[in-house]
């Protein structure tokens, strides 16, 4: 890769010197969030653009005519998905972009447009977080190709990537279990100053350590340290890793503290209770603590195949709820109606089943000490890793279909 990269003549933003006949790219504008993100590029004239994807880390580069970049310095700050933006020259020919990603991406779709009010024509690419699976595939077919034509110039090689473990062998079923809160957003807080984020983390772990002693299961989580991650960058991991399975675990606080025990979460548009809805409000707000606007719109799904997922994705979710619901109510505390859903921003994968898991109240001084207990969170983190064998089984054999 470093010899792609050596070949750039970075070009700094401001008023760029532009030769007759030289293509311009005027403006550079990004928007979206961790799971799509949408660039767009405007030109002067039509570019003939081409594409190929890098990895280690993920990348997008797109090469151009020789162009001079106009762009504003601040524009091309990072947004979304996208960590990094570098542009300049590659030959005395070719200009070239090089988006990187903060993890594995598909581009749905990539293609140059004449303005319609307007002079010239725009590039509008469409980057959407995807499994590394998905990438590791879309980048050996691409080689497969590129090693089928004749020698590229030197700059347009790609390296052969090392076998993605990803890609190897079937898919085992994948738990991605979120620590909730973390880094400068530390949660919710007991009277004696105990913070949510801390606590969430100590029982992921032990469900982490529970889960390994199942055969055939893959587990990963969203932190393992004391990181804050914003809500749709929990949802990208989930999707990088191509969860079968979402586990978000929390420990709110209520304003009645005779409240206490555990309770399971599925998303809902329209909450089962107002204490539902206030703690999904307040769980939504997670970002503004990083100073990061919260949107509320639910984002419309208007693809038929995508409403269809959703729902079977839903239909999951409810099942593995129920299946928590029995296997902790056997011996661990829970509140009156345990499986209650709300508007959960962090449950919206449309494509991995989700629950989140309040394991207690921090409001609670007898919840409290019992989650700072490491003897209980381990007894429950075995009867939910109980409850994920139990889900899997089923999933696997296909008795959910």
């Amino acid at each position: 890769m470093a010899a792609v990269f050596g070949l750039l003549v970075f070009v700094q933003a401001g008023k760029p010197s532009h030769a007759a006949g030289e293509l311009a790219a005027l403006t550079y504008q990004a928007a979206g969030d961790e799971l799509r993100t949408r660039v767009v590029i405007n030109f002067d004239r039509e570019p003939d653009v081409s594409t190929m994807l890098l990895d280690q880390p993920n990348r997008l580069a797109i090469d151009i005519p020789k162009a001079v970049f106009a762009f504003d310095k601040k524009s091309v700050e990072p947004r979304g998905l996208i960590t990094d933006v570098r542009y300049g020259l590659i030959d005395d020919q070719r200009s070239r972009l090089i988006f990187t990603l903060k993890g594995p991406f598909v581009v749905e779709q990539l293609n140059v447009v004449k303005n319609d009010n307007s002079p010239g024509y725009r590039l509008v690419a469409d980057f959407v977080a995807s499994s590394d699976r998905a990438f590791a595939e879309t980048l050996k077919t691409q080689n497969a190709i590129t090693a089928s034509t004749n020698a590229a110039p030197k700059g347009d090689r790609l390296a052969t990537s090392a076998p993605d473990e990803a890609s190897k062998g079937p898919k085992p079923f994948t738990i991605v279990i979120d620590p909730g809160h973390g880094g400068i957003d530390s949660g919710a807080e007991s009277a004696s100053g105990i913070m949510e984020k801390n606590v969430t983390l100590m029982f992921a772990q032990q469900l982490r350590d529970e889960l390994a002693k199942l055969p055939g299961l893959r587990v990963e989580m969203t932190r393992s340290d004391d990181t804050f991650l914003r809500l749709t960058e929990r949802v990208r991991i989930a999707r990088q890793y191509e969860a079968n399975l979402f586990i978000s675990i929390h420990a709110d606080t209520i304003n009645r503290g005779s409240i206490r025990g555990a309770t399971v979460y599925t998303v809902s548009d329209k909450a089962s209770d107002a204490e539902s809805r206030a703690m999904a409000d307040r769980e939504n707000r997670s970002d503004a603590v990083a100073g990061i606007a919260y949107d509320n719109e639910t984002p419309e799904i208007a693809d038929i195949l995508m409403d269809l997922t959703r729902r079977e994705t839903h239909t999951f979710s409810l099942s593995f709820a129920k299946t928590v619901v029995k296997s902790l109510k056997k011996d661990v505390n829970m509140i009156n109606n345990p499986h209650r859903f709300a508007g959960f921003q962090v449950l919206r994968a449309p494509d991995v089943p989700s629950v989140l898991v309040e394991i207690g109240y921090l409001s609670n001084a007898e919840d409290e000490k019992l989650m700072l207990d490491p003897v209980w969170r381990s007894h429950v983190a075995e009867r939910l890793a109980s409850a994920v064998g139990e889900f899997a089984n089923m999933k696997t054999a296909g008795a959910l279909n």
